[in-house]
């Protein structure tokens, strides 16, 4: 049985004014985490994971693998939607991952992303991690201000991993999605092709956090460290659980979710 995974980090977004600050450190941070649980772990940071990049690393990834597999894609980065294009969603609109190249690329859809997993060999378990927003509103986004961890003119700010759809949609495009959201149960990013522990529910937002100094999404800061104390043969359920105990909080109101079949909810986590 072979262990793999694809950390992918993006602070950075040319074009967009919405640079992030703690994404590349959550790569590398589940980078370090995997491969102390014996995975062979490759990384996508800023320029280097474009669409396509993503697309290509997930595609390797998943064609290389074989029964009995265990696989973790791991995402760090803006989340948004755009408008769906085959009415297979309710509220008209798809969730989507913003790559680093979204002004002039455009992001990647739920949709693609189900494609993609379903190429998976059978028996292979596919979980993805995704610290980023899958939805929101555009009225209600903005920055929020928090009082400074350290001092200085360049102290943190807590902001919202969400890109505003109208920042790399045309104008007609964007016009499409109107001026809110439905509240609808989530249709996470490659649905039940795997296993998704997201950093939030789908009408609420995932926070670019600081600790002691240090950038880190708040999902995975949780959720790292819960994972050090999980029991040996712990399910994702129970890891699940564990995060939920500390999220949402107070500073970040973000409830996480594990999407997924029953069954996949009961795999050990990280085998």
């Amino acid at each position: 049985m072979a262990k793999k995974a694809l950390c992918i980090g993006i602070n950075d977004y040319p074009g967009t004014a919405s640079d992030l600050s703690g994404c590349v450190n959550d790569a590398k941070d589940w980078a370090a985490a995997l491969t102390a649980r014996g995975f062979a772990v490759e990384t996508l940071l800023d320029r280097k994971a474009t669409g396509d990049g993503i697309r290509a690393a997930i595609g390797i990834l998943l064609a290389q693998s074989r029964t009995g597999d265990c696989l973790v894609v791991q995402f760090s980065g803006h989340g948004s939607f755009v408008p769906d294009e085959d009415g297979d969603e309710p509220d008209g609109t798809d969730e989507c991952l913003c790559p680093y190249d979204i002004a002039g690329r455009g992001p990647i859809t739920d949709d693609e992303l189900f494609d993609l997993f379903s190429a998976r060999p059978p028996g292979v378990r596919l979980v993805m991690i995704s610290d980023s927003c899958h939805s929101g509103t555009v009225a209600r986004f903005a920055p929020i201000l928090t009082p400074p961890t350290m001092p200085g003119r360049a102290a943190p700010r807590r902001l919202v991993r969400f890109l505003p759809p109208a920042v790399f949609l045309s104008r007609r495009e964007a016009a499409k999605l109107g001026i809110g959201r439905a509240l609808r149960r989530s249709s996470p990013p490659g649905r039940y092709a795997a296993l998704l522990l997201a950093g939030c529910q789908d009408t609420e937002y995932s926070y670019d956090a600081w600790f002691a100094g240090r950038p880190n999404g708040a999902f995975t800061y949780v959720a790292l460290q819960t994972l050090k104390s999980l029991p040996a043969r712990a399910s994702y359920q129970s890891w699940y659980k564990a995060i939920r105990r500390m999220l949402p909080s107070q500073q970040y109101p973000q409830t996480p979710n594990l999407f997924g079949s029953s069954r996949m909810k009961r795999w050990r986590v990280l085998e």
